[in-house]
């Protein structure tokens, strides 16, 4: 093969278009380096010297083990505050800032739900309570020497002797000794030994009286008589109200609904007058339902009809003007202890929790309540861990109303009642195919709720963990203000003008003591708006990176780019191909030894080697090939030279590349 000839190659050069020029010189400028280097060292040595990073590139140029050191420290410093500035800059992308607004406009007005606090009449009741109204008195007499007559108080045992009252076999009502598990059971008047675990009911367990004072009761299991629990009161009325009231729901629950309907209060009953923004209203414009606690209430503008009522004025002239007849003679007197009647301000679209956050109404009483009306709406994940419609709380919703947390702590609640001890709960609503719980059906049902309220109020249930807030939701912030209505001046006719606007209801005087009356107003008409906002969006974040990149690192989004290229897939590969080349070596010597060939002088000849006199970066050229010295006494195998017939090409190029002509010229 004749040697190349420099002039002709200067020639061929000279006749190459402009852009082969340009590409030829690239290829001959720059290094064969990047993701073909062999080792990972190599690669982070030809990263360092190429990446837009000055702090890298001095690392390998610095000349000095301290400036080095020095260049190291200062890298590492700088990735280190880049990754906490970026961890903060994440951190503050997900909090949120609170903004308010106030509008000034016509507000629609709120539903109000209003309950007489007794339920139901007592005097229609009588029939369902009078075993237990007698085990009552009796429990009276004997505790506090509370007596009717003894007369009536002799019948009354006499009765409930006759008819084989299961109450106290059932819970007997107990009375502790100086706080000591040694009680004195009424029916019998015995002391006994009483085992089980306490539990005081009272918000203190400090009994500042007579130990004697201490009452409670005792529930135990069915199915396990010695599992027990002992709930002792160190007030003597609320322990009698709490057993008599354990007593009336199990009672209740056996009672259909249109008949309990039927002994509770009507919405000629509940209200005399009504006024509202001005304007008479009446009985039509409420809506009865029933609650299990408080018998039949009524909400005053419900919404059911599809018409929300709102109000353009603010003041107490323009609300919801009610006088209510409460009928304080026909009260349970063990069931409810106080006088008047409950209310709540609500969303057409929200159940009325009256047990739980109602606003009591006293009787002789003008109670005015003036409402500021709030909005809120909060962001949900992944800024905080409501929920929009609860549509993802696994949880049944068994109010038929828009999901609240109150709704999903008491239908979980609910739902565990069910499960656990195999009936539903009085004072809640009913879930598919279950009954209340009654002794006749569930006899351990007193002992399974005390258990299973425990857990829900030690957190034990999961209820807690499970519901959440609502993302949205509306509220009334109510501030009351009573007056004494009617005044002792104008007592006497207003009294007579509303017995005679009673009618023939009543057959007597209404006393001041059975009215109550109620205002609820806007105080003003500002709206209130409560939203939560992201307190950066992507483009600040983006921009707040971007920042601190080039603020410690002199970085920019290439940058980052070319580290993902180098230290992820470049790195990948290198560390894939040394992997397969391990495995291949180890496969073709695995068959080497099966079949038990020695490996022959050829296979040596044909392997590769490093050459020790190559130190040139670059990857070997055939013409830089040719011009490498042999290893001394030949200790490594020798590369085999080219087949010389393969370099034939001349028909293949019509030109010759420009890296070839430098061989030449040397």
């Amino acid at each position: 093969m004749a040697p190349p000839d420099p002039e002709g190659d200067r020639g061929a050069a000279g006749a190459m278009a402009p852009g082969k020029k340009i590409t030829a010189r690239i290829k001959r400028t720059l290094p064969v380096k990047g993701p073909q280097a062999p080792t990972l060292s190599e690669l982070m040595r030809w990263y360092c010297l190429n990446t837009n990073t000055h702090g890298c590139r001095r690392i390998v140029v610095s000349r000095g083990r301290l400036r080095r050191f020095i260049w190291i420290l200062l890298t590492l410093s700088a990735v280190g505050l880049i990754l906490w500035q970026c961890a903060e800059l994440l951190m503050n992308y997900y909090s949120a800032s609170v903004s308010v607004t106030v509008q000034f406009q016509k507000l629609p007005f709120p539903a109000v739900t209003i309950c007489n606090i007794n339920p139901y009449k007592y005097s229609s009741m009588k029939d369902y309570l009078s075993e237990l109204d007698k085990e009552t008195k009796k429990a009276l007499e004997t505790f506090y020497g509370f007596s009717e007559g003894k007369s009536k108080v002799r019948r009354s045992v006499d009765e409930g002797n006759s008819t084989g009252s299961d109450f106290f076999k059932q819970i007997p009502l107990l009375k502790f000794e100086d706080f000591s598990k040694t009680a004195t059971d009424l029916r019998s008047g015995q002391k006994r030994k009483i085992e089980g675990s306490v539990f005081h009911k009272d918000s203190s367990i400090v009994n500042s009286g007579d130990s004697n004072d201490i009452i409670g009761f005792q529930l135990c299991d069915a199915n396990n008589s010695s599992e027990c629990a002992l709930y002792t009161f160190s007030s003597g009325v609320n322990a009698i109200q709490e057993w008599y009231k354990l007593h009336y729901m199990n009672i209740m629950a056996q009672i259909p609904l249109e008949t309990k309907e039927k002994l509770s209060y009507s919405a000629d009953d509940l209200l005399l007058t009504c006024f509202f923004d001005g304007l008479s209203c009446d009985k039509r414009h409420f809506t009865r339902f029933h609650h299990p606690l408080h018998g039949n209430c009524y909400t005053f503008n419900s919404g059911e009809n599809g018409t929300i009522l709102s109000t353009s004025t603010g003041g107490s002239e323009y609300g919801l003007q009610v006088v209510l007849y409460i009928d304080e003679a026909d009260y349970n007197p063990f069931l409810v202890t106080s006088t008047g009647a409950k209310i709540i301000v609500h969303d057409q679209n929200e159940y009325p929790f009256i047990e739980d956050i109602g606003t009591e109404i006293e009787t002789a009483a003008a109670t005015s309540i003036g409402m500021h009306f709030t909005r809120s709406r909060k962001l949900s994940k992944p800024y905080s861990d409501c929920t929009e419609t609860g549509a993802d709380i696994p949880v049944e919703n068994l109010y038929n109303k828009s999901y609240s947390l109150q709704i999903c702590l008491h239908s979980c609640f609910q739902k565990a009642m069910v499960d656990s001890c195999g009936c539903a709960q009085y004072a809640q609503p009913l879930p598919a195919g279950a009954e209340y719980c009654n002794y006749k059906k569930n006899p351990n049902w007193m002992y399974c709720y005390y258990r299973l309220h425990e857990k829900f109020v030690k957190e034990q249930l999961g209820c807690q963990q499970i519901c959440k807030d609502a993302c949205s939701f509306k509220e009334w912030a109510l501030t009351t203000s009573i007056a004494q209505w009617p005044s002792t001046v104008s007592e006497d006719w207003m009294l007579r003008v509303l017995s005679w606007d009673k009618g023939q209801k009543i057959n007597k005087k209404l006393n001041k003591t059975d009215l109550a009356n109620l205002m609820v107003f806007y105080k003003d008409l500002n709206e209130r708006f409560i939203s939560e906002n992201p307190a950066n969006t992507l483009v600040i974040l983006l921009s707040n990176f971007g920042g601190q990149l080039g603020l410690w690192m002199s970085c920019s989004v290439v940058c980052v780019i070319e580290i993902v290229e180098v230290f992820f897939i470049d790195s990948l590969s290198i560390v894939m191909r040394r992997q397969w080349q391990k495995a291949k070596k180890w496969w073709n010597d695995r068959k080497r030894d099966r079949s038990g060939k020695p490996p022959e002088a050829g296979d040596l000849e044909r392997q590769g080697h490093d050459n020790p006199v190559c130190i040139d970066e670059d990857l070997p050229t055939f013409n830089t090939a040719l011009r490498l010295p042999l290893p001394q006494d030949n200790p490594l195998p020798r590369t085999p030279p080219p087949n010389y017939s393969t370099l034939r090409l001349e028909t293949a190029f019509t030109e010759q590349l420009p890296d070839t002509l430098e061989v030449g010229q040397h």
